[in-house]
């Protein structure tokens, strides 16, 4: 037993050098990943921000009724909205959103093609599936170490612990979609003369549809989930009221910024299920 424990693996310290190391190495394509994304950021912040909230209200509940074709589900999103409004949380709101929208930009932008290219090939899913096991049973607070170490403090590292969470959401579904579209169909557009890009195009993604928005909802609610872990690392939003309530034991204020996080939550989804649509 002592010499069991007499020694440790430096795991640790092994993680420490890594970090380090590629800070020093990759400073330059880090700041520019940093630029591109706090210009991102403040672009969706300043299109919610600037406009009149009941004009942003307005478009949400245009975009709910092209998505779902359901008179209760806008009256649903736009009344959850006018709430939040009448809490005077609607800043808070507008930056949780821009985290989550970010987030989710990222994660589909880069997930989806993952997906696909993991579906078509077996043994490289195989490899990457403990890495995305992994990505997701981490703690997240351990993601925001090397984000703060990376990027400094702010939205941008906690947009990198969020897409880091978040990813493999997109990629299991997408592949799971891919990967289950029937061999008929696959056969089917083959007989008529159709190449590897028809089959995918026109069999594949059709098929994996459902899996595919089922992703991005997933994506939305877990990023969703990440705005009070975001707020700890500077993040703006509707965590830092709820942090602010745990600093200070404020029932008030922590059940208030919850029951709204709780609104938002409801908002994205009923906009994104497929349950509401005829």
């Amino acid at each position: 037993m002592d010499l069991l424990t007499s020694y440790k693996i430096p795991i640790g310290d092994f993680a420490c050098s890594a970090f380090e190391w590629i800070r020093v190495s990759a400073e330059t394509p880090l700041d520019t990943i940093s630029w591109l994304l706090e210009e991102k950021v403040a672009a969706i912040l300043w299109l919610l921000q600037s406009v009149d909230p009941l004009l942003v209200i307005a478009v949400f509940v245009s975009l709910t009724w092209v998505l779902q074709r359901s008179v209760k589900t806008c009256l649903l999103v736009g009344g959850g909205f006018l709430f939040i409004l009448n809490q005077g949380y609607w800043e808070e709101t507008t930056e949780s959103l821009t985290l989550v929208l970010s987030s989710c930009l990222v994660c589909m932008i880069f997930g989806v093609p993952m997906g696909i290219v993991c579906a078509h090939h077996p043994r490289l899913y195989a490899f990457l599936r403990p890495v995305l096991d992994l990505m997701q049973t981490l703690p997240t607070f351990v993601y925001l170490i090397p984000a703060i170490v990376f990027f400094g403090i702010g939205m941008v590292p906690g947009l990198i612990a969020t897409v880091v969470f978040v990813l493999p959401a997109p990629i299991r579904l997408t592949q799971l979609g891919i990967a289950s579209t029937p061999a008929p169909l696959i056969e089917a557009v083959r007989a008529f003369g159709g190449t590897d890009r028809d089959v995918l195009l026109k069999a594949e993604l059709p098929h994996a549809m459902p899996q595919i928005m089922a992703g991005l909802n997933q994506t939305i609610m877990l990023a969703l989930s990440m705005v009070v872990i975001a707020a700890l690392v500077g993040a703006d939003g509707l965590g830092v009221p709820v942090v602010r309530a745990l600093n200070q034991v404020n029932t008030s204020l922590g059940f208030e910024s919850g029951f709204v996080i709780v609104v938002v939550a409801i908002i994205l989804d009923r906009m994104l299920s497929r349950r509401g649509r005829s």
